[in-house]
């Protein structure tokens, strides 16, 4: 409909007249939230071309379209197109509307999130520290701006490892969120979840598994069993069983996930391969090595499916086979399980060599 009305708007009214290029942005934006990328740059591009010549640099609807160019390079991984553009519009509307305007704190949160995509922490935490003091003063702690910039600067000292910084920012969102946005909502929900995952990295099991079970049990109910994310949220549950000896608990969630990403994703993609990865690992655990054998075998023809052998073979595959018949051999010596794993052992990189 979009490109219909954009048709005619341009023979109409003129190809650069104000509800023209608000309609070709809007076209933009849908393409934009379909991940049809190349589809929306030509047009953020025309339509900030044309608002800079005709509105100037400066103008509201101008500095939106640089932001939103910006935004769609950035979601690409263009990072050194999307800088200029998010300093260019960040200038302008601490100059015009002032630093604690609201449009301002957003270009500040955006650059910042752009710096800890790249790892570039230490220009991230500056931005992120001063948004969230300003939002803290002028919106208030519950503000929904303000929640969304805390638990940014705890994944940001999350993904620095400083976890003693971070788990109280996630505390303290989680906390706001389910009082303020309700237990169900999306980003309660992804605090949650991160809160979690934060206390599996610990080895905090104890703690991560009411969590996680608490999201797993909304998203079923919200998003559907099939969903990709119920589906990752089983399989940290299931992770967690797993590191905690509860092999018959993790077991059948990793098997459920299994049989929906291979009939969703197929039996090569690369999340399928994750989870026969850990299954092959649990039954290796528990000492089922004829159904470890076939589903790590499977993993093994997944990877050069997937990836191909032109630089190397799949080490991770390699490895895990290297253990089954290893472990297999000292359940069961004298039945050529060792010289099973010798020849997978020749097949990885010569760095690999000698490993474990």
């Amino acid at each position: 409909m979009f490109v219909k009305v954009l048709e005619i708007s341009k023979r109409v009214l003129g190809a650069e007249h104000p509800d023209t290029l608000m309609i070709m942005n809007n076209l933009a934006t849908l393409y934009y939230n379909q991940g049809r990328y190349d589809e929306a740059e030509p047009l953020f591009v025309k339509t900030l071309e044309i608002r800079k010549r005709v509105l100037g640099v400066e103008h509201p609807d101008t500095l939106t379209s640089m932001n939103n160019l910006a935004t769609l390079y950035s979601d690409q991984g263009r990072y050194d197109e999307a800088e200029p553009l998010y300093l260019k519009v960040l200038e302008i509307e601490k100059r015009v509307l002032g630093a604690e305007h609201p449009d301002t704190l957003t270009s500040m949160s955006n650059l910042a999130e752009l710096y800890r995509n790249q790892g570039r922490y230490d220009e991230a935490e500056p931005l992120y520290l001063k948004v969230l003091e300003i939002q803290k003063r002028v919106l208030g702690e519950e503000h929904p701006g303000t929640l969304v910039t805390m638990y940014n600067l705890a994944m940001l000292y999350y993904g620095q490892g400083r976890y003693d910084e971070a788990e109280p920012l996630f505390v303290k969102a989680l906390e706001i969120e389910k009082r303020v946005l309700g237990a169900e909502h999306p980003n309660t929900l992804r605090t949650m979840n991160n809160l979690a995952v934060l206390y599996y990295g610990q080895g905090r099991y104890d703690e991560a598994e009411p969590l996680f079970v608490k999201v797993l049990e909304i998203e079923k109910r919200v998003l559907g069993a099939e969903h990709p994310s119920t589906l990752a949220r089983m399989n940290n549950l299931a992770l967690v069983y797993y590191y905690q000896g509860r092999y018959d608990e993790a077991e059948p969630l990793w098997v459920k996930v299994l049989e929906i990403r291979k009939r969703v994703l197929g039996a090569e993609h690369p999340y399928t391969l994750i989870i026969m990865y850990n299954i092959a690992h649990l039954l290796i655990e528990t000492q089922k090595y004829s159904e470890a054998e076939k589903i790590a075998v499977e993993c093994y023809q997944g990877n050069i499916a997937q990836y191909g052998v032109e630089d190397s073979e799949p080490t991770d595959a390699i490895e895990l086979l290297v253990d089954l018949y290893t472990s297999w051999e000292k359940a069961e010596p004298g039945r050529g399980y060792g010289e099973k794993a010798e020849a997978w052992r020749g097949k990885l990189p010569k760095a690999e060599e000698g490993k474990g």
